[in-house]
């Protein structure tokens, strides 16, 4: 039988897109000992298990974000007694339990973030009561919006660009109602528009013209996340991709030869931190995994830097370098000064993410 010459052509396309793609470097495997995200992320959720709340007196929001990760990294790599001490260790701060006077209780975003926690243990057993009280949050930030539509609790703060977003984010995950999504990319397009500067970067503040890393690093992650989810004719895809996508080519000019970005990013002087230094490893991983991001260009930068993070944790699984909480202050020697603290939420959070991202 005669085979028709558009079908040998396609059949040849195909194999020779099989072979490039074969062809091509796997940036995110054969990991020197101890760097595989596997081993790595599973250290570090069963210290986070055994480890106090940090800060208080209610629920700290580097805490919820460091339970997301943990969870997600449980869930990827199908560990269900890791996932089953992470649920046991969160059961007494639901309402009524023995620790319900840690539930934050501000309608403010570094409170409302807690919500995630009950969203993504939802999202992964199913259970009706914690996709319920999970959801409550996500309805809760927006009972009162402003007469534009964003949630009451907008304040144009950089971190707010994963903190808020990331609640409204779990909820479409949770519940699939495209209302949450569209919240998302409404606050999302609006903060990029108010806040990102002509490099592509975000200063800490609109007052304080200072690019200070974990305040990107913020941007960063809330910018991957929501891209995960957002569909390809979404009113809102457009904009959001390219302020990504501006902002991850001006951090690859910014990283350093040792992988790392700086606690100022745009300061030789400043010393490498490394709760940014995950977020933004994080951000190019999950742009590269999706097509977003150009493999032979940031696939290097992506591997580098989580060989790097990795590095800066110690024996006892506690990520070192992590800048300490920061107010905004139109001050540089305020910012080089920041003191460098270990184990704190901020960076165990951001390694989990850019773990649960390899493991995609």
């Amino acid at each position: 039988m005669k085979v028709p010459m558009k079908t040998v052509a396609l059949n040849l396309l195909l194999c020779v897109s099989a072979a490039t793609l074969a062809a091509q470097p796997n940036y995110f495997s054969n990991w020197p000992a101890g760097n595989a995200p596997q081993e790595v992320g599973k250290r570090l959720v069963e210290h986070f298990v055994l480890s106090a709340h940090q800060y208080g007196p209610t629920i700290h929001y580097s805490e919820a974000a460091t339970w997301y990760g943990a969870l997600t990294f449980s869930q990827l790599t199908h560990d269900e007694g890791l996932r089953a001490k992470l649920i046991k260790k969160y059961e007494p701060l639901m309402p009524g339990g023995a620790e319900a006077a840690k539930i934050p209780v501000r309608h403010h975003v570094d409170d409302s973030i807690f919500g995630i926690i009950a969203q993504e243990i939802g999202i992964e057993t199913k259970d009706p009561k914690f996709l319920a009280y999970g959801k409550s949050w996500a309805d809760r930030q927006w009972e009162s919006p402003q007469p534009d539509g964003l949630s009451g609790e907008t304040r144009y703060w950089i971190d707010d660009m994963y903190m808020l977003t990331i609640l409204q984010l779990e909820a479409y995950r949770a519940t699939g109602d495209k209302k949450y999504l569209d919240r998302d990319a409404l606050e999302m397009a609006s903060y990029l528009d108010r806040l990102q500067q002509p490099n592509g970067l975000f200063y800490h503040a609109p007052d304080v013209p200072f690019f200070w890393g974990r305040g990107d690093g913020w941007v960063a992650a809330g910018m991957a996340e929501i891209l995960r989810d957002l569909p390809a004719n979404h009113p809102q895809r457009a904009r959001i991709m390219r302020g990504y996508k501006t902002m991850m080519a001006s951090l690859l000019k910014y990283q350093g030869k040792d992988g790392m970005w700086r606690e100022l990013i745009d300061h030789d002087e400043a010393w490498p931190e490394s709760s940014s230094s995950a977020m933004f490893t994080f951000a190019m991983i999950t742009g590269v995994k999706n097509g977003w991001l150009e493999a032979t260009t940031y696939g290097p930068a992506a591997r580098k830097g989580w060989i790097a993070v990795a590095g800066y944790i110690d024996q006892n699984n506690n990520l070192t370098s992590v800048c300490e909480g920061t107010g905004k202050q139109n001050d540089l020697e305020y910012y080089l000064a920041r003191k460098r603290i270990t184990g704190d939420f901020h960076g165990q959070a951001a390694v989990l993410w850019a773990a649960s991202a390899l493991l995609r």
